[in-house]
């Protein structure tokens, strides 16, 4: 029974932590501005890649985090930094769509159906520098118990991931609802000022990763 409850904590913390970090409502808003020219079978065939990528990066990360950082040098900082320019030309894009009307133009089989799974949906959106942090400080914390505990802690993130990815694979599957509410200017709206934050976004990440760096001893000395 204490197991039990032990599990559920876990999970319970593990899903209130990466929910809001990952935030599938903005990534829905972002996918109406950069999906227009994907017809809907195909926009949710990809947000369904992007939930089982965000998955699997995240797991991958909860088990080997800090041995792929370790093995390739990556730091935190880094890895906010890396995040915050994706994110940020991402951003740039929405807020100034300048030559969107060039991706529209053409047949399909001329122009392609770019793959938005990874790129930006799966990363650095659902599982970006925050949700990653948040996985590998869980995993350093479950490194610290033992035995039957270690087992059930680390089989709870993986259940909270596995959750949060249903909860997000729900929310922008839902997406064309918005677009029906709101129509062609409504989303053209909302994406541009969803570039905005995004911008805004980037730019923090950026500065906490800065301000990160500066107060790592182990850079200084190095």
């Amino acid at each position: 029974m204490n197991e039990a409850a032990e599990f559920l904590a876990w999970v319970g913390v593990a899903l209130v932590t990466l929910l809001p970090i990952i935030n599938p409502v903005s990534t829905a808003v972002m996918l109406l501005g950069i999906s227009a020219h994907l017809s809907t079978a195909e926009r949710n065939r990809q947000v369904a890649w992007a939930c089982v990528y965000m998955a699997a990066i995240l797991i991958a990360f909860l088990f080997a985090g800090h041995l792929i950082m370790v093995a390739f040098g990556i730091s935190i900082p880094g890895i906010r930094l890396a995040g915050g320019m994706v994110i940020g030309l991402l951003g740039f894009r929405m807020l100034f769509p300048g030559n969107a009307h060039l991706a529209r133009e053409g047949s399909p089989e001329t122009q392609g159906k770019p793959n938005l799974s990874f790129s930006p949906l799966a990363m650095p959106s659902l599982s970006g520098p925050g949700s990653i942090a948040v996985v590998i400080t869980m995993s350093s914390t479950i490194d610290g118990q033992h035995g039957i505990d270690r087992v059930l802690a680390f089989s709870a993130v993986v259940v909270a991931i596995l959750v949060s990815a249903m909860v997000s694979w729900l929310v922008l599957r839902g997406a064309g609802i918005f677009q029906r509410l709101l129509g062609v200017n409504g989303v053209d709206s909302l994406s541009r000022i969803m570039g905005f934050l995004l911008i805004c976004i980037a730019i923090q990440f950026a500065i906490v990763g800065v301000r990160d760096l500066i107060l790592d001893t182990n850079f200084w000395a190095g």
